[in-house]
């Protein structure tokens, strides 16, 4: 994915905002490539290869305005359904992306994750995410993760498994398991639950993803699509989620006399 153009300088993350106007990590399901393209009669795959110029745009500003984590729904687990020529197209498309842009995000301090089941894939784009991974791991900006054969049932699955595994093996008992314990084998273990999540291109469902994590989240719906959806509409969406009072389970009341102490 072209996250950065060659010319784009190093951006400098600045800290979140103390006061909760902006969100700490966001989570994308950028919906709508393929009716862009259709729209405009091209190929599907020349709107997933407009999209990855708006990833490259939304990158920049999340970095820009000290967003600290995000996370992009690349390919879903259930995206094996496509057309195999489309879901081909999409698979060297990541590998060619992710040639080209490594070592400009390394340089701009960004820290790379991929999150999903990678046994799917070829054994080059596995060790090409995994070479990611380790060039990145260090770096203290913005942390980009990539949502590949992802699914929200499979990350909760497998982390039940795991936790079976070690029932069985006698080093855990049934009753020592609860939600601290169950976060520790979902993928996003280490990071933030999602504070807002986007989703482009007019569909109103979170479509199995991050299902564990968006308990709280605030959704953000729009029928832009991706290939359309500038800094201005994310300006946009960051706007709704700074007007919006997250409560948690408290009241309105007890949030602002929190404000106040």
């Amino acid at each position: 994915m072209a996250f950065f153009s060659k010319s784009t300088t190093p951006v400098k993350s600045q800290p979140p905002e103390q006061d909760g106007a902006l969100p700490v990590h966001v989570a994308i399901i950028m919906d709508g490539n393929g009716r862009w393209a259709k729209q405009r009669y091209l190929p599907r795959i020349a709107g997933h290869r407009a999209g990855v110029d708006v990833v490259r745009t939304i990158v920049e500003a999340c970095a820009a305005k000290g967003i600290r984590v995000l996370t992009l729904f690349a390919f879903s687990s259930e995206n094996w359904r496509r057309p195999e020529a489309e879901v081909n197209l999409l698979v060297d498309l990541l590998l060619t992306s992710l040639q080209r842009e490594v070592e400009k995000l390394h340089k701009n301090g960004i820290r790379l994750r991929f999150i999903g089941e990678r046994s799917a894939f070829n054994a080059k784009l596995i060790e090409m995410m995994s070479s990611a991974e380790r060039l990145t791991a260090d770096n203290t900006g913005l942390t980009l993760v990539i949502a590949l054969n992802y699914g929200g049932r499979w990350d909760v699955t497998q982390a039940a498994q795991q936790l079976a595994r070690r029932v069985e093996a006698g080093e855990i008992r049934a009753d020592d398991i609860d939600a601290a314990m169950m976060e520790t084998r979902l993928c996003l273990h280490g990071l933030p639950e999602p504070d807002l999540f986007i989703r482009t291109g007019g569909e109103q469902r979170i479509s199995n993803f991050l299902l564990w994590h968006l308990s709280y989240t605030e959704l953000y719906f729009t029928a832009i699509l991706w290939p359309d959806f500038d800094a201005r509409a994310f300006d946009d969406a960051l706007a709704s989620f700074s007007s919006r009072q997250r409560r948690f389970g408290r009241t309105g009341d007890q949030v602002e006399q929190a404000k106040g102490a």
